[in-house]
């Protein structure tokens, strides 16, 4: 089966910002979805289009140019975008925070959700 999204060095969409870094990461093994789901993306973008631009306008250029993937069935987007000079700098990708999976009654604990009974239960 085909991945429905392109290496970053093919990526005509993100090529729009004329990167002069660009790495896409299929992030998706570490989270719940089952295997080859590809729903979990994280994207490096180093663009000097990003000059003078705060993150919120950078992350906007971003979305706008991925609109037909965001559209589909990717459900997370990490954002690192830098100029050149930030990259020369700082070379680094903060790393993302683990998953933590699953519903919100698996992360606050089952208990809590057990706690509560429904109204035919009382």
């Amino acid at each position: 089966m085909e991945p429905p999204y392109p290496p970053a060095s093919s990526h005509p969409h993100l090529q729009a910002l004329q990167p002069t870094h660009l790495q896409v990461l299929d992030e998706s093994s570490r989270h719940g979805g089952p295997p080859g789901a590809e729903t979990h993306f994280a994207v490096v973008v180093v663009s000097g289009r990003f000059a003078g631009l705060p993150p919120l306008q950078r992350h906007r250029l971003i979305h706008a140019a991925l609109r037909a993937e965001l559209a589909g069935p990717l459900h997370a987007l990490a954002i690192v975008a830098k100029t050149p000079q930030q990259w020369e700098s700082d070379p680094h990708v903060p790393p993302r925070p683990p998953c933590l999976g699953g519903s919100k009654h698996e992360r606050h604990g089952d208990a809590a959700a057990g706690d509560r009974q429904s109204p035919r239960n009382q």
